[in-house]
């Protein structure tokens, strides 16, 4: 996008929090994987009213299909991928902005959207983006980059910068390289971290050219589907076993430096890469130093490096960029579609035909007949499918990670699969359930999948995830899921305009970790607009039965030296569920497989649950985590018969393992179902090279035991300790939870409730404070803090 609209490729940065409106165009920079931990952060910031003066920054969503920058939007649009482009096209138009054959006319719904959209951009000159997601084509980035110039926020909101990674100007690609194999111009083909053999798209036969291909050398963790057909295998070192550097997206420079020394005497990329090049190096260590010998010229300014993390001033300055004239003319932008975009987001059972119609004929067609028949395609009934890289294993290549196999997928929910997402309007129309198996057919090809059925999806837009279907990925990612690869055209990698569907009949099983997802009239989640919160900033607790803690036969415990507490910002929270993980690892939490989540005996102590309010066509959204409550007056306690879960001096709700003899009375009795039984053996004791991967600090549990949330009870320990040794108390901030330090947005914090200057206690003075099910008269130590919308109010209720 920005060769095409600079004459020159550069690399673009995004300044959130100074953005007052951000429109995301098939955009989620929450989830980007180089900045999203970047960008999570800076949009936080601007959604805090008490941290701007009583001021929330707006973000529109336009997109084919829910993300992380979706669930958080003010106002989301449901829009067929290629309806995205045309409706930048007329927001271009609003903004001043004209392509070669300007756009399709906007009627009703659409124009009321875009005039409210356009007059906010106006509005914000200088703070607001115009953001275009990665798989559109180029010329929409460049009418992104062009809006972009034309609201002033070039040098402010958005500024650009050279290349992080800079590729070659003429490049054919994959494609180019399968065609020179063939003819035979490919004598050695090195395979440095890649698996072509998968993840190539189908079309090209990637594996029936490298029959011409004299010599294969491949580097990888695994001996995966290119290894498998490899000359060579040379087993890679894992990054955390060597030396190496990277860029981060902003162009900062570090140096990566290995944890331990390869346990299976694996090789980095540059080692084999120098045994190619006949310098006579070939230390990891040594060629890292070596690149860096101008920057880092004495031992002092390495070991600086090292220790810091980043070489300093590394970052790539801006660079000033102007449009091309010439660039909205360009042949590739091409003529806007006519008639393409919906008046308004289709409802439930809605479509360009009739669905009771196309409904009873594939069912006369498919009654009786075990062989799928082939989808007709009119102009009015064409269905896309997008491909997107799977949330947790990504593009596959961490398809052997358990952890991320098991860890649920935002959204959906799912495990140890992928699946065909499709809107409810689509299932209706199809009578599809989740878990059918259906037949895609496009480019030649054919694919069975089982669909899930996801709220918000655009009507006639399925998205597949890559990253499954593996043959060869190791013994944990081997056979789950299904290769979507197949399906792929090497033009097009990401998107295919025109696919045809049927069903099989077959049903396949699924395994996710929430089977709810409507409230049913409950305030577990608390959610008003700026405009409410302004006018009462305690609407979050104005109905509650109990403002304060209902009357309880229990009588209140001593108070102890400390006071531990937790407050999670709904209003921060993006549903990224990296404190799930973060949880897995510091507590040695196992992987349990499908199987055992399918009977709901899944482990993860602290779960990401996902709520919608509204029409299923397109409902907001809304993320909570749910740990351990840390009660007070904790219903778990009182129940169980020997004593293994008892309350500390300082508040925390414990779990003696040594005494859980397994009756599960205690899970029965928690209303906020966060405590979670041990039934198997899970957790491999005997391999050595996992033992390594635990936390020494923490115990292995046995089967047969209660597990849960413990606020990382081992670091509270750790701060104890040494605060004891200092003979002073544990300073705020001190003691930070897995969960809380790796949060990217800051939405939740921990502390000592006692402290009246700690963090935690402050925000639990916030207004928006509230206890989950405070009714009950548990007295929860973890607390939330109500979300907040900025809705547009030419759009509020129609959104």
């Amino acid at each position: 996008g920005t060769r095409l609209a600079f004459g020159q490729p550069l690399s673009t940065r995004l300044h959130m929090d100074r953005a007052r409106v951000v429109v995301a165009l098939d955009a989620d920079p929450l989830s980007d994987p180089a900045a999203g931990t970047r960008y999570g952060h800076d949009y936080a910031i601007t959604r805090s009213p008490e941290q701007n003066d009583g001021a929330m920054s707006r973000l529109y969503a336009v997109e084919p299909t829910p993300s992380l920058t979706g669930l958080m939007a003010d106002h989301r649009l449901p829009l067929g991928f290629r309806e995205v482009g045309e409706f930048a096209r007329q927001l271009a138009g609003k903004l001043g902005v004209t392509t070669r054959a300007g756009a399709a006319p906007a009627t009703g719904e659409q124009t009321r959207w875009l005039d409210a959209i356009g007059g906010d951009l106006l509005a914000n000159r200088g703070a607001s983006l115009v953001l275009v997601g990665a798989s559109q084509p180029p010329w929409l980035h460049a009418l992104g980059h062009a809006m972009n110039a034309a609201l002033g926020n070039v040098g402010r909101t958005i500024d650009y910068s050279a290349p992080v990674e800079t590729l070659p100007v003429e490049d054919d690609g994959l494609a180019g390289l399968v065609s020179a194999m063939r003819a035979g111009r490919v004598d050695t083909l090195l395979a440095l971290e890649v698996n072509p053999v998968y993840d190539a798209p189908a079309e090209l036969e990637f594996a029936d050219a490298l029959k011409r291909v004299p010599h294969l050398l491949h580097l990888g963790l695994y001996l995966d589907e290119t290894g498998e057909v490899a000359e060579w295998h040379i087993p890679q070192a894992h990054p955390l076993e060597s030396w190496s550097d990277a860029r981060a997206f902003d162009g900062t420079a570090s140096i990566a430096q290995p944890l331990i020394a390869p346990l299976y005497d694996g090789k980095s990329v540059h080692e084999v890469l120098a045994a190619f090049t006949g310098e006579g190096l070939f230390e990891g260590h040594a060629l890292v130093r070596r690149q860096w010998q101008k920057a880092l010229p004495d031992d002092q300014s390495w070991n600086d490096a090292l220790q810091a993390g980043v070489i300093a001033d590394t970052a790539l300055p801006a660079v000033q960029a102007a449009a091309r004239a010439d660039f909205l003319t360009h042949p590739e932008v091409p003529v806007p579609m006519s008639n393409t975009l919906p008046s308004s987001p289709r409802r439930r059972g809605s479509s360009d035909s009739d669905p009771a119609e196309a409904t009873k004929t594939l069912d006369s067609r498919l009654r009786g007949n075990d062989e799928p028949e082939q989808q007709a395609v009119g102009d009015g009934n064409r269905i896309e499918l997008l491909f997107r890289p799977d949330p947790t294993i990504g593009d596959g290549r961490w398809a052997n990670n358990g952890w991320l196999q098991e860890l649920p997928k935002p959204l959906t929910q799912l495990t140890w699969d992928n699946a065909a997402l499709i809107s409810p309007a689509l299932a209706a129309e199809r009578k599809l359930e989740n878990g059918d198996m259906i037949e895609l057919r496009a480019n030649g090809r054919k694919l069975e999948v089982p669909v899930w059925i996801v709220p918000g999806q655009a009507t006639r837009t399925i998205t597949l995830h890559l990253g499954y279907g593996r043959r060869r990925a190791g013994h944990v990612g081997d056979g789950r899921g299904f290769d979507a690869h197949v399906l792929q055209a090497s033009k097009s990698p990401g998107w295919i305009g025109d696919v045809a569907i049927a069903r099989t009949g077959r049903y396949y099983p699924l395994a996710n970790t929430q089977h709810h997802f409507n409230m049913e009239g409950r305030d577990l989640v608390r959610e008003g607009t700026l405009a409410e919160f302004r006018h009462d900033p305690h609407f979050a607790t104005a109905h509650d039965r109990y403002p304060e803690d209902p009357p309880s036969l229990y009588p209140d415990y001593p108070p102890g030296e400390y006071a531990w507490g937790m407050s999670i910002d709904l209003n921060a929270c993006i549903g990224c569920k990296a404190c799930t993980i973060a949880c897995q690892a510091e507590n040695n939490i196992p992987v349990v497989g499908k199987d055992q989540v399918r009977m709901g005996r899944e482990m993860h102590w602290i779960r990401v649950d996902h709520y919608h309010v509204g029409g299923a066509d397109n409902p907001r959204t809304v993320s909570q985590p749910v740990p351990c409550m840390m009660c007070e007056h904790a219903p778990c306690e009182v129940v169980c018969p020997v004593g293994a879960t008892v309350h500390d001096s300082e508040g925390l709700n414990l779990q003696v393992y040594n005494r859980c003899v397994g009756t599960r009375f205690c899970s029965n009795n928690c209303p906020y179902k966060v405590r979670r039984f041990n039934f198997l053996q899970y957790a491999d004791k005997t391999t050595p090279q996992l033992k390594a991967m635990r936390n020494p600090e923490v115990s292995v549990r046995r089967r047969g035991v209660m597990e849960k949330c413990t606020y990382c009870i081992q670091r509270i320990e750790t701060a104890h300790i040494q605060a004891d040794k200092e003979s002073r108390r544990i300073r705020d901030g001190e003691v930070l939870t897995a969960c809380q330090a790796v949060c990217p947005t800051k939405a939740i914090r921990f502390g000592d409730i006692s402290d009246k200057q700690s963090d935690v206690a402050n925000a639990k003075d916030s207004p928006r404070n509230y206890a989950m099910l405070n009714e009950l008269g548990t007295r929860p130590r973890t607390t939330y803090l109500a979300r907040l919308r900025n809705p547009n109010p030419a759009l509020e209720g129609k959104s």
